[in-house]
């Protein structure tokens, strides 16, 4: 399936926000990229493109195309609840996001990468969909083969100063952890409003 592969640093600076984590680049070129970049500054933005900039952040942050975003977002719409704060619930449940947080992997692209090359089981099922939705009670663990352990191990040591958030735990190791609960809005710390999104697709 298609998927965002662009330069992150440039779409970093696009938008004035580390996407993808951080980013010296951003502290480096405090503007837009372009040739342009330095001197047009943050020019003053409708109400409309302000809105899409929140939604195309969300979708650049969690690496989902227009399309999906647009399930997720009918999704979130026809379930109880807050809309906004259930799209965001949707892309924190996501398999690679999970494994996100649970530190097998650096960024995001990462940890897709890790469940996309098969390394990932739920509930003691190999699970290589990134866009797998994950559920409380789930068990998300590391293949029992040799490289996936291997890989995994790797990957969680070079994570362990981040912690995890409290809607997960984690067994270093077991290489392995649970989705205790959904995250709430403040765990997920988003780098946009959400509310405007709700706004730009209910237009």
């Amino acid at each position: 399936m298609a998927r965002c592969t662009g330069p992150t640093d440039k779409i970093s600076r696009r938008f004035g926000v580390p996407l993808f984590g951080p980013s010296k680049a951003l502290e480096r070129r405090a503007y837009p990229p372009g040739q342009h970049g330095v001197r047009s500054g943050r020019r003053k933005q409708s109400d409309f493109a302000i809105a899409l900039s929140e939604k195309q952040k969300l979708r650049f942050q969690y690496g989902v195309l227009e399309k999906q975003f647009r399930r997720y977002f009918h999704e979130a719409a026809r379930r109880r609840g807050i809309t906004g704060h259930v799209l965001l619930q949707l892309l924190e449940l996501r398999l690679d996001n999970v494994c996100y947080r649970l530190g097998f992997g650096n960024t995001r692209r990462a940890a897709r990468q890790f469940v996309g090359h098969g390394h990932v089981q739920v509930n003691g099922h190999r699970v290589d969909i990134p866009s797998y939705q994950c559920k409380p009670g789930d068990v998300i663990s590391v293949c029992p083969g040799n490289n996936s352990q291997q890989l995994g191990m790797r990957l969680l040591d070079s994570t362990q100063a981040r912690p995890v958030l409290e809607w997960l735990t984690v067994d270093r190791d077991k290489l392995s952890g649970v989705v205790v609960r959904e995250p709430e809005r403040e765990e997920i710390d988003p780098l946009v409003n959400e509310q405007l999104v709700v706004e730009l697709y209910s237009r």
